[in-house]
């Protein structure tokens, strides 16, 4: 019976790694995101917006073209963004499509992320926060709050 228990506490052990360079980040700065993803993605862009940063997911870029009968046309490229110039921090997330695990995270929002982070200063160069995770979805907006909290300068 013991080796039933042990199994699922060895599969948690390393579900995250998490590097943070505490008080370096600044309230009410300008930062810039990747459109669309999945949930850890948008929950990143929300919490930041409700924690006071001024999230930006840049301009789509447009290209020029020429037409199979010669005419030049502009289209918009939606995978090429402008970062804006006022950017403080970019963020960005990788992440797998999320799964509904209903026993697994019962009374933790039901759905398992699998994700990278990355936050980086533009003004320094310096990467703020590495973060590779899984968990149910509410832990791991927990876990965001926490190193949010650690990030920000007091």
């Amino acid at each position: 019976m013991k080796i039933y228990t042990i199994i699922p506490i060895l599969l948690l052990t390393a579900c995250n790694s998490m590097y943070i360079k505490p008080n370096t980040m600044e309230k009410g700065q300008n930062v810039y995101a990747q459109r669309g993803g999945y949930s850890m993605r948008r929950s990143i862009k929300e919490r930041m917006e409700e924690r006071g940063y001024i999230v930006s997911v840049g301009k789509a870029k447009a290209s020029r073209s020429l037409s199979s009968d010669g005419d030049e046309f502009e289209s918009i490229d939606f995978d090429s963004n402008e970062v804006p110039a006022n950017t403080r921090y970019v963020v960005r997330v990788t992440e797998r499509r999320e799964w509904f695990m209903p026993f697994w995270c019962m009374f933790n929002g039901f759905w398992w992320w699998n994700f990278n982070v990355s936050i980086a200063d533009q003004k320094t160069g310096e990467e703020l926060l590495t973060w590779r995770g899984r968990a149910c979805a509410n832990s791991a907006l927990r876990m965001l709050d926490g190193a949010l909290d650690e990030l920000e300068k007091k």
